[in-house]
C-alpha cells in the first residue's frame, strides 16, 4: 500500500494539508454508541476489513461501522461522533469507483434497515436513504412511472449513494442526471442542524435569513458563494449533459432557483447526512424497442449520435469491438454477441444501441422502423437489427458486462478504474475518442470504449501498472495528460462516478482556484469542523495514497482447497474482484 506521506509530494495538486485523522479512544466510542443505538454497532476487525474498501482502487480502514435501525439512530449517531470529534461517511451500496465510500471514519451503513419507501404520491417519491433503487421501480413501473438514472447498479445501488454520486444511467438521455431529479432533502449537519432543503424563493431567503440561528448562517453563506463567485460558475462550469465533477455550485444561482437539495447532490456525503429524499418520476413508456446499428469503428459510431439525438431515444449508448472480444474471450454473453450485426470490414466495429419507447410494442417497433432511413444513411453504417424483448434483455447484458468481461481477460493485464467515466459534448465525443486512444498507445495502455454515448459519457478501465513505483508515476502523469484534454474538448473529469480520491486533486486544471476556493466555502458552510468525508472532493487527499496496491503490497497467500482457477489459483487476487 502506497502511504500518503509517500506519496504526497509526487502527487502534488490542491491539497493545503493532509485531512485531519482521528487519535481518540474506538473502545469508548464503541461503548457509547451501543448504548445509544438500537440497530447493529460494528468495530471488529471483520467489520472494519469489509468497509475498508469500496468498488475502486483504494482502501481506508474505518473506525468502526454503525448499521441503524431508526432516525434516532442515526441522530444519536450524528451526536457521539460530533462529542468524540470522530469523522463520519455514510455509505450506500459501495459500488462507487473513485474511492469516496471508503474512510478512516465511522461508517453509517444505511442498506440493513433505513431502506424504504415512505411513500409515492403523484409523480414524487418518498425514499430512505438505504432504499435499492429497482425496489422504487418495481413499485411505480406499472403505474408508469419511474425514477430515470439508471445506473448499470440498478440492482443494488441505494438512493443515498446515487445522490452523493449524482448518478445518471441508460436512461439519463429520458431524465436527465439524479440532480435534475431530487426535489427536497432532509439532512442532517454534523453540529447537528436538521434542515429541509429544496428550491428557495427571494422571499423565502429573507425570512430564512430575518430568522437567525445556525440554518440562516447556512444560507447566508450559500447566497454569499452565488453572488461572488456566480460569473465564474456561469463561465467554468461546462454546459454538459454529464458534468458531474466538483460541488453543483450552478445550482445555487438565483435563475436556477437557489436549490439547495440540488447544490448537494454529487457531494459525495462532504457536507450533511442526508435523512429521506422526495425525488421526482417521469412517465416510463410501456413497451420498448432496441435498435442495434453497427458501424465501421468506434468513432463513425460517436460521430452519429447527434443524429441519432434528433430521432428521439430514451436511451442511446455505445460499443467499441474490444468489449465484445473480451466479452467472447470470457465465454460471456456469447448469445448476444450473435445478436450483433456483422461488419464486413476486417477488425474494428463499433455499436450503438438505440432505444424507442412506445405505448404498445407495435408502437414502439414501428418508431425504430422509421429510423432505420436515417441510421442507413450515417457515414460509417454498417448495419442495423431491430430485436425483441428477449433479445433486448441479452443485449443489454452485455452492454452492462463492461466491467466485468474487461478487468480480467485471459492472457490480458488486468484493467482498473481511475479514468473510467470522463464526459464532453455528445457533439465532440468521436474526435475526443480518437485522441484518448492516441494517448492510450502513447502509455501502452489498452482499455475499451463504452458507455453513455448519447450524452458524451465514456466508461473504460485501463491497463494501468499499480505495483510498481515507476507504474504509479506513469499513471499519475497519465491522470493529469488526461485531465488536461477532457478540459480541452469542454468536459468534465467525471461524468457518472465522481471525484472522490480519483479525480480530486485533478479538479484545478477543471475548475480554476476561484471555484476551489467556492467549493471550500461550500464546505465550510456545512461542515466547518471538516468531518463529514474528509478528503474527498475538497481539500483531497493526493491520487497515489491510500492505494490498495502499490509497491509493497505482499498480501498473505494462505493455502486453500478450492482452486481459484480463474485467479491464477490465489485468494488474495481472487478478493480484489
Amino acid at each position: 500500500m502506497v502511504n500518503e506521506r509517500d506519496a504526497a509530494g509526487a502527487a502534488g495538486g490542491w491539497t493545503r494539508q493532509p485531512p485531519a485523522g482521528w487519535d481518540g479512544d474506538a473502545r469508548e466510542l464503541a461503548a457509547r454508541l451501543r448504548r445509544a443505538v438500537a440497530g447493529e454497532v460494528r468495530f471488529d476487525a471483520q467489520a472494519q476489513a469489509m468497509y475498508a474498501v469500496d468498488a475502486s482502487n483504494y482502501r481506508q480502514v474505518p473506525i468502526g461501522v454503525v448499521l441503524p435501525r431508526t432516525l434516532d439512530d442515526v441522530i444519536a449517531t450524528v451526536e457521539l461522533c460530533r462529542e468524540a470529534g470522530a469523522p463520519l461517511l455514510n455509505r450506500g451500496g459501495g459500488t462507487s469507483l473513485a474511492g469516496q465510500c471508503c474512510n478512516v471514519a465511522v461508517v453509517l451503513d444505511w442498506t440493513r434497515h433505513l431502506n424504504a419507501v415512505v411513500a409515492v404520491d403523484g409523480r414524487t417519491a418518498r425514499v430512505q436513504p438505504g432504499l435499492v433503487l429497482d425496489r422504487l421501480r418495481a413499485r411505480t413501473e406499472p403505474q408508469g412511472l419511474t425514477f430515470g438514472p439508471d445506473p448499470a447498479t440498478h440492482d443494488r445501488c441505494t438512493f443515498g449513494g446515487m445522490i452523493g454520486n449524482d448518478s445518471c444511467g441508460v436512461h439519463s438521455v429520458l431524465a436527465g442526471r439524479t440532480a435534475d431529479n431530487v426535489v427536497a432533502l432532509d439532512l442532517l449537519t454534523y453540529d447537528g442542524t436538521r434542515l429541509q432543503v429544496g428550491r428557495t424563493t427571494p422571499a423565502e431567503l429573507q425570512r430564512i435569513l430575518a430568522a437567525g440561528g445556525r440554518r440562516a448562517e447556512i444560507y447566508g453563506a450559500l447566497a454569499g458563494i452565488a453572488e461572488r463567485h456566480g460569473e465564474e460558475i456561469r463561465r467554468r462550469f461546462p454546459d454538459i449533459p454529464r458534468r458531474v465533477s466538483g460541488y453543483n455550485l450552478p445550482a445555487l444561482l438565483p435563475e436556477n432557483g437557489m436549490d439547495v437539495a440540488r447544490a448537494l447532490v454529487g457531494s459525495e456525503g462532504t457536507l450533511a447526512t442526508i435523512l429521506e429524499a422526495s425525488v421526482r418520476l417521469v412517465d416510463w413508456p410501456a413497451a420498448r424497442a432496441l435498435l442495434v446499428v453497427a458501424f465501421v469503428d468506434v468513432y463513425a459510431a460517436a460521430r452519429a449520435v447527434p443524429a441519432v439525438l434528433a430521432l428521439g431515444p430514451i436511451g442511446l449508448e455505445g460499443m467499441d469491438d474490444r468489449l465484445i472480444v473480451d466479452n467472447a474471450r470470457k465465454g460471456m454473453n456469447r448469445e448476444a454477441q450473435g445478436l450483433l450485426p456483422a461488419i464486413a470490414d476486417a477488425g474494428g466495429g463499433g455499436y450503438l444501441l438505440v432505444e424507442l419507447g412506445g405505448t404498445t410494442q407495435a408502437e414502439a417497433d414501428a418508431a425504430a422502423r422509421r429510423a432505420e432511413p436515417t441510421l442507413r444513411g450515417l457515414d460509417g453504417f454498417r448495419g442495423a437489427r431491430l430485436l425483441d424483448p428477449r433479445q433486448q434483455r441479452l443485449m443489454w447484458a452485455l452492454r452492462e458486462s463492461g466491467l466485468g468481461a474487461t478487468a480480467r481477460v485471459p492472457g490480458m493485464p488486468d484493467t482498473w478504474e481511475g479514468w473510467e467515466d470522463s464526459a464532453v459534448p455528445p457533439a465532440r465525443l468521436a474526435d475526443y475518442l480518437r485522441d484518448l486512444r492516441g494517448l492510450y498507445e502513447s502509455y501502452g495502455y489498452r482499455g475499451s470504449f463504452y458507455g453513455h454515448f448519447g450524452q458524451g459519457c465514456v466508461h473504460t478501465r485501463i491497463s494501468f501498472d499499480l505495483y510498481t513505483a515507476g507504474g504509479l508515476e506513469r499513471f499519475h502523469r497519465f491522470l493529469e495528460e488526461a485531465a488536461d484534454l477532457c478540459v480541452a474538448y469542454g468536459g468534465s473529469l467525471s461524468g457518472e462516478h465522481g471525484d472522490g480520491q480519483s479525480r480530486g486533486e485533478l479538479l484545478p486544471r477543471m475548475f480554476g482556484e476561484e471555484l476551489l476556493q467556492a467549493f471550500r466555502e461550500l464546505k465550510s458552510a456545512f461542515d466547518p469542523a471538516g468531518r463529514m468525508n474528509p478528503g474527498k472532493v475538497c481539500d483531497p487527499y493526493p491520487i497515489l495514497s491510500n492505494l490498495r496496491l502499490g509497491p509493497s503490497y505482499r498480501p498473505a497467500q494462505p493455502a486453500t482447497v478450492f482452486p481459484f482457477a480463474s485467479d491464477d489459483g490465489s485468494l488474495a487476487r481472487a478478493t480484489m474482484r
